[in-house]
């Protein structure tokens, strides 16, 4: 028999089926058994470990209902899950090609046992003189015939099955595309308006960061336009100034974000943090925040 589900795919079609409902183990290896359109079916021992394993990872959980155990998936779940979302479209089409296997096997075995049965009625006619029975040739070919339906209703079942995984695999693909693409848009449009307000602005970032590195821990509240008008022309066009444009406004953000923060725990680390160090630098954050959200957010 071919293998049905490669290493570890197992795990990842038990995630979706409790995302579809909360179920109990028998419920799985059911649906399995449906899925595959009655070709292969799943044994407990396969299913309830890899369940138990999924609730030790905190990626399902269950309630006890009626005595059984009923599954259910976590957020953790659902993140794993949509993380694998191209992953589990390859996975629906593997398991309509070992739906095709499978039917493909069981259409050779029907072949070749039809093929057997004729042999050995025809040596069975060659070796007796006396005619075979009617009621005995008539049994003979219903058997044949039952065989010869039942594979053509599991092939024909395959085939729809196939189609269906097909569909839904190009389906998703389509859908991860689009989603990719409009979240691609939105970050360019937010680096694009975040970029020109940060040039005009004089360097946001390089004040936080040049009245942090340069706070004594003292009482500033008065002299705060004072400084930031003194970080802005000391700190700021000199901060950060060794990392060179990528040309991608979104990833140079994320390289400023990252520098800062490196910048902030380091003077944290050398500096040591107080309560009152903490009240001002909670207060020059979320003066920072505010006018970084104002620089980002699309002007009226």
């Amino acid at each position: 028999m071919p293998p049905v589900f490669a290493h570890g795919r197992l795990r990842l079609y038990l995630l979706k089926l409790l995302d579809e409902a909360p179920r109990h183990g028998y419920e799985v290896i059911r649906l399995l058994e449906e899925r595959f359109q009655g070709l292969y079916a799943p044994s407990a021992g396969t299913v309830y470990p890899r369940l138990a394993k999924l609730e030790a990872e905190g990626l399902v959980t269950y309630a006890t209902e009626g005595g059984r155990k009923v599954y259910s998936i976590t957020d953790a779940g659902r993140a794993e899950l949509a993380d694998r979302g191209g992953e589990l479209a390859d996975l629906e089409l593997e398991i309509r090609d070992s739906v095709s296997e499978l039917a493909a096997e069981i259409r050779d075995d029907v072949r070749g046992a039809a093929g057997a049965l004729r042999r050995e009625m025809r040596a069975a006619a060659s070796a007796s003189a006396a005619p075979v029975e009617d009621a005995s040739w008539a049994a003979a070919k219903e058997e044949l015939r039952k065989a010869k339906q039942e594979w053509k209703e599991q092939a024909r079942r395959a085939k729809d099955e196939s189609r269906r995984a097909r569909e839904e695999a190009q389906q998703a693909r389509r859908q991860a595309k689009e989603a990719q693409e409009r979240a691609r848009e939105e970050v360019m449009r937010i680096a694009v308006q975040f970029q020109e307000q940060f040039a005009k602005s004089g360097g946001v970032l390089g004040n936080l960061a040049g009245s942090w590195l340069g706070g004594t821990g003292k009482d500033t509240t008065a002299t705060t336009d004072a400084a930031s008008a003194s970080a802005s022309t000391a700190a700021g066009p000199r901060w950060a100034e060794d990392l060179a444009p990528t040309g991608d406004p979104a990833r140079d953000l994320d390289r400023l974000l990252d520098r800062f923060r490196d910048d902030v725990r380091d003077a944290a680390r050398d500096h040591g943090v107080t309560p009152a160090k903490l009240a001002e630098a909670r207060a020059h954050l979320a003066a920072a925040a505010d006018r970084l959200a104002e620089t980002l957010r699309p002007k009226r």
